[in-house]
């Protein structure tokens, strides 16, 4: 018998969902930072065993959309319930409902297994805890409830393997040798936006996106070169920095880490170019793998 399915994790913005990806997956797929709306895609990490397969889905948080590239966003939210076979909805302690309530009707009435998660518990005590548990039981009474850590893996083993309990019976879905849907460029596109979010402030890091142009690996080392999109000229001069140091330091930090993922050599070489108000363009969205 073999088990496969689709895992979905859904939550508000910044309450642990990437970190708990790539703790389930045990590779770093979804990048993570301390600001909002890190997350724009749904990023697929896979997990293969003999007997099963478990796909699990890091999804944007949910918010309420002001503009067209988060409506794409919240686009890929929705496409998350449509397929789930297990629903991971994840709660901090003391936070009442998602952002959207369509969305949260639809884990109340959802027809297939919820496992409401309550992260961060290493930050708060008994009491909360117990607080929120009774207070979740009433507002789902359709749902596991498991209070966990993603940062320290505290019960992630139990979660794991409760997962593992839920699958149906179904053949893989993806090759047995896949780690994610999403293509090395990807990725690296993705590690340098992680490094612009660590570095810049304010709107900076909601206004760019990266395309990776060339992706090219040779024996012992991949070269690569990425353009890096904001909507304004005045961004422009901030990403870049004075004489370039700035983007000399998101250079270096995305390299490393490149370095760390593909266990080679990488030389990647930056460009910062201006494309007005894409965030608000279907064209662009499209472009940018959104639509």
């Amino acid at each position: 018998m073999h088990k496969a399915g689709f895992v979905n994790i859904i939550g508000n913005p910044n309450v642990g969902k990437s970190t708990l990806m790539n703790a389930m997956v045990g590779q770093r797929l979804s990048i993570i930072t301390n600001k909002a709306q890190t997350t724009r895609h749904r990023i697929m990490g896979i997990v293969n065993e003999e007997d099963y397969q478990i796909v699990f889905s890091d999804t944007p948080g949910v918010i309420q959309p002001a503009y067209a590239l988060q409506e794409s966003m919240m686009s890929f939210v929705k496409s998350a319930f449509e397929d789930a076979d297990v629903l991971l909805y994840m709660v901090e302690i003391g936070e009442k409902a998602l952002k959207d309530e369509s969305f949260f009707r639809k884990i109340q009435h959802s027809k297939v297994s919820v496992i409401l998660l309550l992260n961060k518990i290493d930050l708060s005590d008994q009491e909360k805890l117990e607080k929120a548990v009774t207070y979740w039981k009433e507002i789902l009474p359709n749902a596991e409830i498991l209070p966990i850590s993603a940062l320290t893996k505290f019960n992630t083993k139990e979660l794991f393997d409760r997962i593992v309990e839920l699958l149906p019976e179904s053949p893989a879905f993806f090759d047995k040798e896949a780690l994610t849907d999403k293509t090395e460029r990807f990725i690296v596109g993705e590690i340098i936006r992680e490094k612009i979010l660590m570095n810049y402030k304010k709107e900076i890091p909601y206004a760019v996106e990266v395309v990776v142009e060339e992706f090219k690996e040779e024996e012992n080392i991949i070269r690569m070169r990425a353009e890096i999109f904001v909507e304004r000229d005045s961004q422009k001069g901030i990403i870049i920095g004075h004489k370039g140091e700035a983007l000399k330091r998101v250079g270096i930090q995305a390299r490393k880490e490149m370095e760390s993922f593909f266990g080679k050599q990488v030389h990647i070489e930056l460009f910062v170019k201006v494309n007005k108000n894409w965030r608000d363009k279907d064209n662009q969205l499209k472009r940018y793998g959104y639509l």
